[in-house]
């Protein structure tokens, strides 16, 4: 099947779009239960509860979604493997511990439709036989704990949550939980552990979530945009959601659309879309700029250049031409951008966000840092790119967790695309961007300023 983008006329780049979520957020009181229900709110769910738990599961899974917190993961295939009949309580946990660079897509969606989320997560609790469920929400943003707040009072009061919703019999209550702004909590068993009141620090797996998650018991943590969007799914109907996106990829997604461009913002279309056609419609990079590199899922996804502006931007399109879909945060920079700059940047990030628990990450981001400022300054040496190869390599695939995967990212591709930059750093003393310290600035910006 090809993408439902390939497949419309492309001189009118707003008919790529697909608001579902995102269709009434700029509306009055667009977080509030009244207007929820005006944009068929709650309808998902009432066709959810006449429905067997096992057919919901089964009708989830036809309907291809994906998880979209980064992996793609099934999101009916994740709640097929809560077991049934342990005489445990089940729990569903929701990820909205947003912190990755770039990414910035479930925060907005929190504070301008937050009952999408609360009616996904009945259905999903419906679904996998729970009875109590939890939003672990990034602690740092206090007007979204607000709303969420007053919307899951709001739910309990139009008697969506509590006991015998809808006089189905389902009892679910539904705790907001705020984190103390730890980013690897995000990672999630890291995030269970501090949910438990514990430090947030990744779990040795097996045993995986489903089987000893929350309290040691059956668990499945979904990403916020991934539960918001069932609701739809059920309303609408599957046959609805496939007819968007891709064959092995279907469906509407929020992409986060920021840095050197024009419009920055969330843009809510069918998986498969291009970044050219994004930013077609969206005025293109900053005038008299050209795009020079990006991210297609945030700062821990390898980075892409303009050559790779025809990418379909699905999780096997992205995924062929060498990187991750993720959370489809696109950050674009333009010709003015140092590469060298950004990655090291980014590094400094994970590397303080690094919870310590295993070596590879915890020593490895440390000597990548100081690699990359010894570059950046014009202090280092061509043998040290491949030092940081070789560090890259040896946190990759051998952290406890994502982390170590996500510093290693923008290591590997910018020494693959930009390695001439690196190059220039060492070779000449400084960086060509700095204007304080290089005359080569001002040579890179002849076409800008003339």
């Amino acid at each position: 099947m090809m993408t439902l983008a390939a497949e419309i006329d492309n001189s009118s780049p707003e008919k790529l779009l697909a608001p579902v979520l995102s269709a009434f957020w700029d509306q009055p009181d667009s977080w509030t239960l009244a207007t929820y229900e005006r944009h068929e709110g709650y309808q998902g769910l009432k066709r959810a509860l006449a429905m067997s738990p096992d057919d919901l599961i089964a009708y989830v899974k036809e309907s291809g979604l994906r998880g979209r917190g980064g992996a793609g993961f099934p999101t009916g295939m994740k709640w097929q493997f809560i077991p049934q009949g342990d005489g445990k309580p089940h729990y569903l946990v929701v990820n909205a511990d947003e912190s990755e660079p770039g990414t910035c897509k479930d925060i907005p969606l929190l504070f301008a439709n937050p009952h999408s989320l609360i009616e996904g997560m009945i259905i999903a609790c419906y679904a996998i036989r729970s009875e109590h469920a939890f939003i672990y929400l990034r602690g740092e943003v206090v007007p979204v704990l607000r709303r969420l707040h007053e919307a899951v009072r709001e739910a309990y009061a139009a008697g969506y949550l509590g006991r015998n919703i809808l006089g189905s019999g389902l009892n679910l209550e539904l705790t907001v939980h705020a984190g103390a702004g730890a980013y690897i909590c995000g990672e999630e068993t890291a995030l269970l552990d501090s949910l438990e009141g514990r430090r947030g620090q990744p779990r040795l797996r097996p045993p995986f979530p489903a089987v000893a998650g929350l309290y040691a018991c059956p668990t499945v943590v979904n990403n916020v945009e991934s539960i918001a969007s069932v609701p739809a799914i059920l309303n609408r109907g599957k046959e609805w959601f496939t007819s968007m996106g891709s064959e092995k990829s279907p469906g509407f997604t929020l992409y986060s659309l920021s840095g050197h461009v024009a419009s920055p913002g969330q843009y809510e279309a069918p998986l498969g879309i291009t970044l050219r056609q994004l930013l077609d419609m969206s005025g293109g990079m900053r005038p008299g700029h050209r795009l020079k590199f990006w991210t297609p899922g945030g700062s821990s996804t390898p980075m892409f250049t303009d050559e790779h502006l025809d990418v379909p931007l699905d999780y096997e399109g992205v995924g062929a031409a060498g990187s991750m879909l993720g959370t489809k945060a696109l950050q674009c920079f333009d010709e003015t951008t140092c590469v060298v700059r950004a990655v090291t940047r980014w590094t400094e990030f994970y590397a303080h966000e690094s919870c310590g628990k295993c070596t590879p990450c915890r020593e490895g981001t440390y000597w990548l840092v100081q690699l990359l400022r010894d570059i950046e300054a014009g202090r280092g040496q061509l043998s040290d790119l491949d030092k940081l190869n070789d560090i890259a390599d040896n946190i990759n695939g051998k952290s406890f967790c994502a982390l170590g995967d996500g510093a290693a990212s923008p290591i590997f591709s910018s020494l693959k695309y930009f390695r001439a930059e690196y190059e220039q750093h060492i070779t000449g003393r400084a960086c060509p961007f700095d204007p304080a310290k290089s005359t080569a600035w001002a040579d890179n910006h002849k076409e800008v300023t003339a």
